[in-house]
């Protein structure tokens, strides 16, 4: 996961609270790793999930597809509604393909680049 967002272009990566990585483009996040967090709780026990990711997401629809599609491992909390993103827990990674994981880092960078490097490293493909 860190190497595909690290290997997109103009990637910086800086450290969040609790020294967790954010990977952003142009100074903007694309994706980034949460502290344990009270709106992000297994619903059995209620302890606060330790390993959620954030994927920035180009529009709500693109959201809505993710989350709402069983066969996916992504999901939302009441804290991310309006929010242009999707959560993922790290221990759910193995649940993806790595192209699909590849196409999900792909487009949050797409959704948080600028217009002219975005389409610079659509050209590039």
């Amino acid at each position: 996961m860190h190497a595909l967002a690290a290997g997109m272009p103009h990637v910086t990566v800086v450290h969040g609270s609790g020294d967790n990585p954010v990977y952003q483009v142009g100074g903007k996040s694309f994706v980034f790793f949460r502290n344990p967090r009270p709106d992000a709780v297994d619903p059995v026990t209620g302890e606060r999930f330790p390993d959620v990711i954030v994927f920035w997401v180009e529009s709500d629809a693109d959201k809505q597809a993710l989350i709402q599609d069983a066969s996916t491992p992504f999901f939302t909390t009441a804290h991310f509604n309006g929010h242009p993103s999707v959560l993922l827990r790290a221990s759910r990674l193995g649940e993806l393909t790595y192209a699909e994981l590849a196409e999900v880092v792909q487009d949050a960078w797409l959704s948080r680049a600028s217009a002219r490097r975005a389409a610079a490293w659509l050209a590039a493909r």
